[in-house]
C-alpha cells in the first residue's frame, strides 16, 4: 500500500489528508492480485521514462497493471508535472501547488514514444486549475510534437474536465487526437465525498461538446465501482454517457492507495462486472470493458483497434 510521504522529497504527498481518520482496509480477493513488476521490458521502459525526465499515471496512481504494462512497452505519459490541483479521496497523485509548465515536455514525450515504439499513446495530465486553460495548449502540443516524430502512432488524451475553461475543449479537439478520454470516476451521488472538486454533469457535457465538435472522434469514459454505488446508478450513468454518444465505457474495481483515502466499501465479483459489460453493449456502446482489474488506458491499443473494427461493422 502507497505512503502518504514522497520519499523522493520528504514531503507529504497528501497534506490534505494528513489529518484524516484512518479507514479500514478490507482484504482483497484472490481475483485482484497482480504480480510484483520484475521483467527485462519493465526495467526497460522505467529506463526510457526516467531519461526523459517524464512522468507516467502507471507510477503516480499506483496502478495495479504497471507490471504488465510496461513489460510490453505500453506507458500512460501524465503531462503539466506530478503535483494536482485538487484532492480527490480516491487519488494516490501528489496534491499542491503546481510548477511552471516545462515548454520542452511536448518535445521530451515524442522522443519516449519514439523510443517505446508505439504504436498507441495514452498522455493523461494533473488537474492543473490554476491554469487559464486548464493545461489544454499543453496537450495540443503534446499531440503536435507525437505527430510529427511518429506519424504512424495513434494518440489518445485522458483529460480534465476543464472545469470553467472556456474554450479548452476546442483546443484539444483542433489537435485531433485520435479518442478523446475522460472519465466520470463514479456515480453523481458521491461526487461530494470522491471527486469534490468536479462536478458531474460538467464531466458528461465535456464528453457532448467533444461530439459536436467532431462527430467523428471516438470518446470514452471510465468509472471505478466498490465505492459504495447502487447497481441503478450506474445503469443511469450509462444511459447518461449514452445520451452524450460517448463510444467507450471502462468499468474497473476501486483499490484504496492508503488508509486516508475513501475506503472500499466492497470488492465486486467478476460475475457482476461480466454482467455491466452485457448491459452496457445493450444499451449502446460501441466498446466496453468491465473487469477487476480494468483501467483506463490498460490494453488502450488493443481496445482502440476493436473500437475502429465496431463502428466499420456498424456502418457496413
Amino acid at each position: 500500500m502507497a505512503v502518504l510521504v514522497d520519499t523522493l522529497t520528504a514531503r507529504p504527498r497528501h497534506p490534505e489528508k494528513a489529518h484524516r481518520p484512518d479507514s479500514a482496509v478490507l482484504r482483497k480477493p484472490d481475483w485482484i492480485r497482480v504480480k510484483a513488476p520484475v521483467s527485462r521490458g519493465y526495467t526497460e521502459t522505467q529506463r526510457i521514462v526516467k531519461e526523459n525526465g517524464l512522468h507516467t499515471v502507471c507510477e503516480e496512481a499506483g496502478c495495479p497493471n504497471i507490471g504488465e504494462c510496461w513489460e510490453k512497452k505500453h506507458a500512460t505519459f501524465m503531462i503539466m508535472g506530478d503535483t494536482c490541483t485538487r484532492a480527490c479521496a480516491f487519488c494516490n497523485v501528489k496534491t499542491g501547488l503546481p510548477g511552471a509548465l516545462d515548454a520542452q515536455e511536448p518535445a521530451h514525450v515524442a522522443e519516449a514514444v519514439a523510443k517505446l515504439g508505439l504504436n498507441h499513446v495514452v498522455i493523461t495530465s494533473v488537474d492543473r486549475d490554476d491554469l487559464d486553460d486548464g493545461g489544454a495548449a499543453h496537450f495540443a502540443a503534446v499531440i503536435r510534437a507525437i505527430r510529427a516524430a511518429t506519424p504512424q502512432t495513434t494518440i489518445e488524451v485522458l483529460t480534465p474536465d476543464f472545469l470553467r475553461k472556456d474554450g479548452a475543449a476546442e483546443i484539444v479537439v483542433a489537435a485531433r487526437p485520435d479518442v478523446f478520454n475522460h472519465n466520470l470516476e463514479t456515480v453523481p451521488s458521491k461526487y461530494l465525498t470522491v471527486r469534490p472538486g468536479a462536478r458531474y454533469f460538467a464531466s458528461v457535457r465535456l464528453l457532448q461538446q467533444v461530439k459536436e465538435l467532431d462527430p467523428a472522434m471516438f470518446t470514452k469514459s471510465g468509472i471505478m465501482v466498490g465505492l459504495g454505488e447502487e447497481r441503478n446508478e450506474v445503469l443511469a450513468l450509462m444511459d447518461d454517457l449514452r445520451a452524450a454518444d460517448v463510444d467507450f465505457l471502462t468499468i474497473g474495481q476501486y483499490l484504496q492507495p492508503t488508509r486516508k483515502h475513501h475506503e472500499v466499501k466492497r470488492f465486486v465479483p467478476p460475475d457482476e462486472f461480466k454482467a455491466y459489460e452485457t448491459i452496457a453493449y445493450a444499451k449502446g456502446f460501441l466498446m466496453v470493458s468491465a473487469s477487476p482489474l480494468t483501467r483506463s488506458s490498460h490494453h488502450a491499443g488493443d481496445d482502440f483497434a476493436r473500437l475502429k473494427a465496431a463502428r466499420a461493422s456498424r456502418t457496413d
